[in-house]
């Protein structure tokens, strides 16, 4: 049963307008502003969307015009969206964190008339380039600390401003909000979705109102999603999960979406708010395993043997669990000891109390990692989708999670493993095309007309869908062994003195990998050994410190099957960064720059070099460029064996 009114005419703006008028005084939005929640009820947020459309009507905003917002999640940069949606226009969200080739290239293939800034910062981003945005009309910001002065520019306007513009045009134009939003249709495009561009400039993804309504309703109804549930918003508005999850699961079951003070206390935030679920990517998921492995560490040796043996109880109950079998009576009370003493602590303090259900999904969890959550009482789940799928194609039922699947397809959703082993996609959340990129849209396509997601993977008997990974990285060593390089690197990354890891082996004898270590955890284990260091490049340097990696690579190893095995790595004396192309804005590795960028390393790793000169590019916010030239030890990892003997 839909869950919706006239599939065929409905749009975002009208499940608003449905709302207000079903549930007027339940809360929709909250925002935590100077520490306190503030609540806008679903007639609150159609009342403000409403208006703030008037105002942009005001101000000459027609049918087919973009709007960008840019900023942290805030409820009026929510109702932006959805008004120029009202209106007949396009939402276009940027990262605010994205440098300024980022934002022109976007802001100018995407034609944008109208950005939505959310303070200072984000205004004087666009200011300073304003003169390469030929088609931007009018500049709104949100908050208005420090703005007094900006006054002087005629084409910035306040958003409260744009919103007494829209009830004065509201009361001199009665029923044009109504006739315009009457108007729209579910096939309309709503959104641009720009893709990460792993391989290349972003792509815009034109989504419809059907298509993220069709994917809302289904995740809502396999996922038992209620009326008023707590989500948090805090991933980036321009990640597609974000508008799927906050914007259309949201105005689809009528749950409330919660915006937390800024991105530096949402972890704060999240605990106070306790909400019923949790969507986070990877390296959230990896960051909290982090945190409580360093607490774990800066225990006394008493509780830290207390969690290590609760821990080892907690994921021999879960693998029972996950295989079918008896939990044994002795099991079952030290996992009883266990919650109170610590599995429901640790919930508590990830502010997952109440989560009945929690997502992973934009990138593999590393199964180490996976295991641990659930093993502590947190419904860890995995989902798949694609952007150009509306973000959602699969889920894993409660009672069939496992690390190795995606779980299985949503319902009207259609999967095929072509003959080269690609994951193709049919349904009515598959994109209208690429913007003003015919040919690419053609080549995205099979000629039944089936979406090619640019995933390896395969069905497995379950019926659940197994993503091996990206079908251009998967390759062979030179004796012909299989080589997926995600599948070695979230071993790795299961380390909490990992942060990042590139591994290498297509076409070469063994793998190698260069490592990124987590400044925090490494700078902690320093510390507790009166470690001195002054930098990320001096810390990566330490001899002590590629030891610490080496035994790390070791446990790794121990894992993994012997061709899989790292054989040889190397510290960057950097993070891998966005800014500098080496990721994508989601934190996925960009492989082909990376390889073309560090050639010299990965030459050096097979010629048996003990070290290399790396000449690094470092760009900086603003968009200057610096160069780092530096020499780096190359290293020989331990194999499975010996990492056994040191057990």
């Amino acid at each position: 049963m839909s869950l919706v009114d006239s599939p065929d005419t409905c749009t975002l703006p009208k499940l608003l307008a449905r709302n207000a008028r079903q549930w007027p005084a339940e809360p929709a939005l909250r925002e935590k502003n100077r520490g306190i929640w503030q609540t806008y009820s679903w007639a609150d947020y159609h009342a403000l969307v409403r208006d703030f459309a008037l105002g942009l009507a005001s101000l000459g905003f027609k049918r087919g015009w973009k709007l960008t917002v840019v900023g942290d999640n805030r409820p009026q940069l929510y109702a932006a969206q959805l008004s120029a949606s009202a209106l007949g226009g396009y939402s276009v969200p940027v990262y605010q964190d994205s440098i300024a080739a980022e934002l022109v290239y976007v802001l100018n293939h995407a034609e944008v008339s109208v950005i939505v800034a959310e303070d200072q910062e984000q205004v004087d981003k666009v200011l300073s380039l304003k003169d390469q945005l030929p088609s931007l009309r009018w500049l709104i910001y949100d908050d208005p600390r420090g703005m007094t002065d900006y006054a002087r520019y005629p084409f910035i306007r306040s958003f409260p401003d744009v919103v007494e513009a829209g009830r004065a045009f509201g009361a001199a134009q009665a029923g044009f909000f109504e006739a315009e939003l009457g108007q729209g249709g579910a096939d309309d495009v709503t959104m641009i979705a720009y893709t990460s561009g792993t391989t290349g400039n972003p792509k815009g993804v034109m989504l419809t109102h059907r298509n993220l309504i069709t994917i809302a309703e289904a995740f809502v109804q396999t996922e038992g999603i209620r009326r008023g549930d707590n989500w948090l918003s805090y991933l980036p508005m321009a990640w597609l999960g974000d508008a799927t999850f906050t914007v259309g699961v949201g105005l689809v079951a009528g749950t409330t979406a919660n915006c937390p003070e800024s991105p530096e206390t949402v972890q704060r935030d999240l605990r106070e708010l306790g909400p019923s679920g949790l969507v986070a990517p990877p390296r959230i998921w990896e960051n909290m395993l982090t945190t409580m492995q360093v607490k774990g560490g800066d225990a006394t040796p008493f509780k830290r043997r207390v969690f290590e043996r609760l821990r080892r109880v907690a994921e021999q109950v879960e693998l029972a669990r996950s295989e079918g079998r008896a939990v044994p009576f002795g099991q079952r009370l030290a996992y009883a000891l266990g919650e109170f003493l610590v599995y429901g602590p640790v919930r508590d303090q990830l502010g997952l109390r109440n989560a009945r259900t929690c997502y992973t999904g934009g990138a593999p969890l590393g199964a180490d990692s996976f295991r641990f959550f659930r093993a502590f009482g947190i419904n860890l789940k995995q989902v798949y989708g694609a952007t150009e799928a509306s973000a959602l194609i699969a889920c894993q039922p409660d009672t069939e999670a496992d690390p190795n699947s995606v779980g299985r397809t949503l319902p009207g959703i259609e999967v095929r493993v072509d003959d080269r082993g690609e994951v193709l996609v049919n349904g009515a959340n598959v994109f209208k095309g690429y913007f003003k990129q015919d040919e690419a849209t053609r080549e995205t396509f099979t000629a039944d007309g089936w979406l090619k997601t640019g995933d390896a993977g395969f069905v497995d008997p379950r019926g659940h869908l197994v993503i091996i990974d990206r079908a251009k990285d998967v390759g062979k060593l030179s004796d012909g062994t299989p080589f997926a390089p995600q599948f070695v690197e979230n071993k790795l990354k299961f380390s909490p003195f990992i942060r990042e890891a590139v591994a290498f082996g297509d076409g070469k004898p063994f793998v190698a990998a260069m490592i990124a270590i987590d400044m925090g955890t490494v700078g902690n284990w320093a510390e507790r050994r009166n470690l001195a260091y002054t930098s990320f490049m001096d810390l990566s340097r330490k001899p002590e410190v590629a030891t610490l990696i080496g035994e790390e690579i070791a446990k790794c190893n121990a894992t993994l099957p012997p061709a899989a095995q790292v054989r040889r790595y190397l510290l960057l004396n950097k993070e891998l960064d966005a800014d500098d192309a080496e990721m994508t804005r989601t934190r996925k590795v960009r492989r082909r720059f990376v390889a073309e960028k560090y050639a010299a390393v990965i030459d050096a790793f097979y010629s048996g070099d003990s070290e290399v000169e790396v000449t690094m590019e470092i760009t900086f916010e603003d968009g200057r460029k610096s160069t780092l030239t530096s020499t780096i030890g190359i290293h020989g990892a331990a194999p499975a064996a010996a990492a056994r003997q040191a057990a």
